[in-house]
């Protein structure tokens, strides 16, 4: 059965889409961009602090559906500036420290709303 996950913990969708849709014990999040949904502005900062917000954003969706962090077993990760790897890495290796997931991340044109970083996760129950 599927299932749609929203929670007012992450910012709401910008467009015909949900933030997560689970299926099978299977978690699709959507990509994630570091709008804090306090305010529903992008946070200010850097990379650093944007890749922070998008993983709190995906954090709380995981646990939304009674996923965690663990459960992750893929991401994708799409950056405005390949520049910015380094930083993005340090701040998503606090997230995963123990047994990553398989992720890749990709150079993009343009993000939405001008951001530095977007990411989507898949979630899997053990």
């Amino acid at each position: 059965m599927k299932r749609i996950i929203n929670t007012k913990k992450a910012p709401a969708a910008i467009g015909p889409y949900s933030q997560a849709v689970e299926i099978n014990g299977v978690l699709y999040v959507s990509g994630q961009i570091p709008v804090d949904p306090a305010t529903g502005k992008i946070v200010e900062g850097g990379i650093k602090e944007q890749t922070r917000q998008v993983l709190e954003n995906i954090k709380a969706i995981l646990e939304e559906a009674g996923y965690g962090l663990q459960d992750v077993v893929k991401s994708t990760c799409l950056l405005d500036d390949m520049d910015n790897f380094l930083v993005m890495n340090d701040v998503y290796a606090r997230y995963y420290p123990v047994n990553p997931p398989a992720r890749a991340a990709y150079g993009v044109v343009k993000l939405p709303l001008g951001v530095m970083v977007e990411i989507e996760t898949i979630a899997v129950k053990q």
